[in-house]
């Protein structure tokens, strides 16, 4: 159409990249790794963090031991496929809700995994693991109080027929495959959306599918302390403190040994961003000053006071591509991330 371009004609757009005529701005990774570690350091943002990760927790423990009590409370209606499906989808669901504010890891195991694997601070983890374990303790409360003595079907124990050795190898088993999934979606692009969630919510809900009547298929040591404590029923609760660690510390021997160090991008999935962004919000900021602009607060969000040790250097200019591609992570952008390029149309 005239004043405008062709239908057929392709252009891109991103939030961390620019394109102005012959050249595209391009943010070199290191800063986006540097710009995310910085937001992460920011201590005025932890109670964001444990905040999404008690609530989290708290739906997901109410989720999966919910399924057990509703089951018994209902003489049946919910049903064994129902009740172990369902803690999958809640993961899948958070994964979209809360992964950019904490890292969505709602299992101690997780967290743990995490922190060996080099992606997260050791001095963080307590303040997590205590985190999920109230979520989780709160979730039991609340079955009890809805449900009395119906809430001890929540309770995870190995199941008739089993000994405790076969329900703990299981856990060790479930849970290696479970944080073998979590760190290898973390170490790409992708960690914190479409394929990340669906990947580990399809694993969660098939581990539980095949693998329930033997252990119950926990591969969460706060999904199962919390109903023990709240039923008192301790009896086997080492079992899912001891077999989810475990399996996660295998698992992490094994990324070291197929990827070696960890990724810059895996760390920003394990840490969460949040504070809108800030991330992005740091980037561009920075790449206004290099413009001679002033950052605007209502652009993109207001970017977050004092974040410390983000070098400031322009962007790297690099020619513009005539054709451009949007790539498989967010399906807008042609930058320099790696992911496969997807073609684009301009509709204007």
């Amino acid at each position: 159409m005239p004043g405008g371009r062709d239908e057929g004609q392709e252009g891109q757009r991103c939030g961390r990249c620019e394109t102005n005529g012959a050249t595209r701005k391009a943010i070199p990774a290191s800063r986006v790794h540097a710009a995310g570690a910085a937001a992460f350091a920011d201590s005025r943002l932890e109670w964001r963090r444990l905040l999404a990760e008690t609530g989290g927790t708290f739906l997901l423990v109410l989720v999966a031991a919910g399924g057990g009590v509703v089951n018994a409370a209902s003489h049946g209606q919910v049903g064994r496929a129902a009740a172990v499906t369902a803690p999958g989808i809640m993961v899948l669901a958070l994964i979209y809700t809360i992964g950019e504010a904490s890292g969505a890891h709602l299992n101690p195991a997780v967290t743990v995994a995490f922190a060996a694997r080099g992606h997260f601070p050791w001095r963080r983890v307590p303040g997590y693991l205590l985190g999920q374990v109230t979520g989780a303790v709160l979730a039991a409360g609340l079955l009890r109080a809805l449900f009395g003595s119906a809430e001890r079907a929540g309770v995870t124990v190995p199941g008739r027929g089993f000994s405790a050795g076969t329900a703990l190898v299981m856990e060790i088993v479930l849970t290696f495959g479970l944080v073998t999934v979590i760190l290898g979606t973390a170490s790409g692009a992708r960690n914190v959306g479409h394929n990340a969630a669906i990947a580990v919510g399809g694993y969660v809900a098939l581990a539980g599918l095949w693998a329930s009547p033997v252990s119950g298929a926990s591969m969460n040591p706060a999904r199962s302390l919390g109903p023990a404590l709240a039923s008192g029923e301790l009896g086997s609760v080492w079992v899912y403190l001891a077999g989810p660690l475990i399996g996660a510390l295998v698992a992490v021997g094994l990324a070291w040994a197929l990827r070696g160090r960890p990724s810059p991008v895996a760390d920003l999935a394990a840490q969460g961003a949040v504070g809108g962004d800030p991330v992005g919000q740091q980037l561009r900021l920075e790449d206004n000053q290099g413009r001679g602009q002033r950052a605007q607060p209502g652009d993109g969000g207001d970017v977050p006071p004092g974040l410390p040790g983000v070098p400031q250097q322009p962007p790297v200019e690099r020619p513009h591509r005539p054709a451009a591609v949007g790539c498989s992570a967010c399906g807008s952008c042609g930058g320099g991330c790696g992911a496969a390029p997807i073609r684009l149309r301009n509709t204007q």
